[in-house]
């Protein structure tokens, strides 16, 4: 049960000139991990715009957040690449860097059309790279084309024995069960972690190991509650909590297009003052005036 808990999946705070800002990065980091309940931190995820930044800038990202934290804290770090080695080498950066496992992402091209063979070939890579580095494996959006891992994919994927949990990203909450169902079959090892930030309290009640989510960036002590008040059975809390997350999760997430959940994240965290400026690198433009509408109206329904 080491890797189960809540996971906030940080973003990466960067100037105006988009260069990373670290010491940005430093206080968010911390203000949202360094609280309790809260297990670790994802960072290099898709909130950390982990397909337009560099290799450099995402093993220095691991440096800052290890010095950040402190060692009861869990750092997982996500590789992203299109080509399987340069993803190998991700991996060796991020353990050599401290990071305590990885979560492996697919390539963007596999949207396209992918086979089982290649999804394992891609993964079997990256783990042999980095022998005995637990890994979380990555169930992708179910509008994002063909990339989610059907179930035969995924019990080829579960045979590799570093695979210690799984980011179930599908927002699907029947798909997430099916999942969830398949794994405690084949492997009651691995930890499911919830992670439709629009749906928690639906897949926490069908039964969650945890959550890697941005949304506990903004409010990580409301999705601790949450999933403490759905262990404890306690259906009323659970509810009360879920009225208070949902505005801004549909505010950030509900409206299309899925990639501009990042900036609209980073607008809130400037507004809250945790950091200072909202830039997104290109081809993420900043949010525009009825996203910054809803977003300020979220905010309040939602306490904040």
């Amino acid at each position: 049960m080491k890797f189960h808990g809540i996971y906030p999946s940080t973003v990466l705070p960067m100037r105006a000139d988009f260069s990373p800002d670290w010491e940005a990065y430093a206080v968010h980091t911390a203000h949202c991990v360094m609280r309790p309940g809260i297990r670790g931190v994802l960072i290099n995820g898709h909130a950390g715009e982990n397909y337009v930044i560099s290799r450099a800038e995402k093993a220095r990202a691991v440096e800052v957040t290890r010095a950040t934290i402190d060692s009861s804290r869990l750092v997982v770090a996500g590789v992203n690449a299109e080509s399987s080695l340069e993803a190998a080498e991700e991996a060796k950066d991020a353990q050599a860097a401290g990071a305590d496992a990885i979560m492996v992402f697919l390539p963007n091209a596999f949207a396209l059309a992918h086979t089982t063979a290649m999804a394992v070939l891609h993964h079997r890579i990256i783990a042999d790279a980095v022998p005995g580095m637990p890994m979380f494996l990555f169930q992708a959006h179910h509008a994002a084309g063909r990339m989610g891992f059907t179930p035969e994919t995924m019990a080829e994927l579960l045979k590799i024995e570093s695979v210690v949990g799984i980011k179930e990203g599908g927002w699907e909450v029947d798909g997430y069960d099916a999942l969830r169902r398949q794994v405690r079959r084949l492997r009651p090892d691995v930890a499911v972690c919830a992670s439709g930030d629009e749906h928690l309290l639906a897949c926490m009640v069908h039964g969650s190991d945890g959550s890697l989510v941005s949304l506990a960036d903004l409010m990580p002590d409301e999705i601790v509650a949450l999933d403490a008040a759905v262990r404890a059975n306690d259906l009323p809390a659970a509810r009360a909590l879920h009225e208070r997350l949902e505005p801004l999760a549909e505010a950030i997430y509900g409206a299309p297009p899925g990639g501009r959940a990042t900036a609209r994240l980073k607008w809130c965290l400037r507004e809250m003052g945790i950091i200072p400026d909202a830039t997104v690198r290109p081809p993420q433009p900043p949010v525009d005036d009825a996203d910054t509408a809803a977003l300020r109206a979220a905010l309040k329904a939602s306490g904040l």
